[in-house]
């Protein structure tokens, strides 16, 4: 226990430096301003080009658990005061924001709004936004909206299922260009919104916010070797199966269930084909 706490302690001293070069385009920094819901809300108002539009309610890290398939784990889910239901991701490099990992993500959002015995017809509106350092489309464009259309007649299919790509790159002098300006700021008083500014300045200049920050990277770290610990795991279980160990054998080898080791061995077949 307490070797785990000097370890913490040491990496909080090296996270407060780096929090300091931390802009909005960082999946750390970006989850603590966006839970704040009056920087969530000012952020979906400028995307969607609605002032007036209301957040009510924003959740950070909403964690959709799959029992049979993958789970996902969305940065920030918010929704409005009408209902409608808007995930918001931001994303550096393009590997990330793939058209079947929006498709994904939308149908995660739906998943977890409709409540059972509900009609389908009652499902509200999803917009899935990826904010993005890469130029996703190449066109040149600051944003790309995305709907599903009938082949034949051109007409909108009508599901209400929106993916929205924002090209940050494009920090010109319109709202979404201020906006992208800010998420690459590092310091608030370079921003253009007071709203973010205020949020930012309060992580980075307070002893709260840096703490709050230096939990939010400790949460990130931990992931990130729970992951390592996982990928090491998975190679052994490869490993014992190519030597021609029986899957009850492997699984007591590397204290994990049958089921895993099966659905690890699943995983790598068809990613080999």
């Amino acid at each position: 226990m307490v070797q785990r706490e000097n370890r913490i302690q040491l990496h909080y001293e090296k996270y407060r430096k780096i929090i300091q070069g931390l802009i909005l385009m960082s999946d750390a920094l970006m989850r603590n301003v966006l839970k704040d819901i009056k920087c969530a809300e000012y952020v979906i108002q400028i995307i969607m080009e609605q002032a007036d539009l209301k957040i009510v309610d924003v959740t950070i890290q909403q964690d959709n658990k799959n029992l049979r398939g993958r789970s996902a784990v969305l940065d920030c889910v918010a929704e409005d005061a009408g209902g409608d239901r808007y995930d918001v991701e931001v994303q550096q490099g393009s590997g990330g924001a793939s058209p079947k990992r929006a498709r994904y993500h939308s149908a995660v959002l739906d998943a977890n709004t409709l409540e059972p015995g509900k009609d389908f017809d009652t499902l509200p509106k999803s917009y899935v936004i990826f904010i993005t350092d890469e130029d996703i489309a190449g066109a040149g464009l600051p944003i790309y909206h995305v709907a599903k259309t009938v082949k034949e007649t051109k007409e909108e299919f009508g599901d209400q299922a929106y993916i929205i790509y924002v090209n940050s790159k494009i920090q010109d002098d319109t709202e979404l260009g201020r906006l992208m300006h800010d998420f690459h700021c590092k310091s608030p008083d370079d921003m253009y919104s007071r709203v973010l500014a205020e949020r930012v300045r309060s992580i980075k200049e307070t002893q709260e916010g840096e703490d709050d920050m230096c939990r939010e990277m400790e949460k990130i770290y931990e992931e990130g070797r729970e992951k390592g610990i996982e990928e090491k795991a998975r190679e052994t279980v490869r490993n014992l199966s190519a030597m021609g160990l029986s899957i009850d054998k492997i699984a007591g080898a590397v204290q994990v269930s049958i089921e895993k080791v099966q659905e690890w061995l699943s995983d790598g077949a068809k990613a080999a084909r």
